[in-house]
């Protein structure tokens, strides 16, 4: 397992700064306007309200509305999007840094995939 010891907080946000400048040029710049926000765990209160009870399967969340759903006349005070990246799921998943790398990776896509209107099922991963 990668522990977490071997993996501290700041050599993690650098690998999820990593996997957005790894990003394709298009996918790149829309994260432009996109909050990456990254938490050790996954909030209780946004496991309850996705109904589940195992925080290890919770590896990021997006919130916000989706560029599909966006229109010109969206109320004003809503937050700008954000995507929360979990790190203890991350490590407790993965094996060893190369995939801690490519976990955070796919994510990080997952993620970008709800921001331009992809529900699970329609994901590349």
């Amino acid at each position: 397992m990668a522990k977490r010891e071997h993996i501290s907080s700041e050599a993690f946000a650098k690998l999820v700064q990593q996997a957005i400048a790894d990003l394709p040029p298009p996918y790149a710049k829309l994260m432009e306007s996109i909050a990456v926000i990254l938490e050790e765990e996954p909030p209780e209160d946004v496991l309850r309200d996705l109904d589940q009870e195992d925080e290890g399967e919770l590896l990021g969340l997006y919130q916000g509305q989706s560029l599909a759903a966006d229109s010109f006349f969206r109320p004003g005070g809503e937050q700008p999007p954000q995507i929360s990246i979990y790190r203890g799921p991350i490590l407790r998943i993965c094996e060893s840094p190369e995939e801690v790398v490519q976990e955070v990776y796919d994510t990080v896509v997952h993620e970008l995939g709800h921001h331009v209107g992809l529900d699970d099922d329609e994901m590349p991963y």
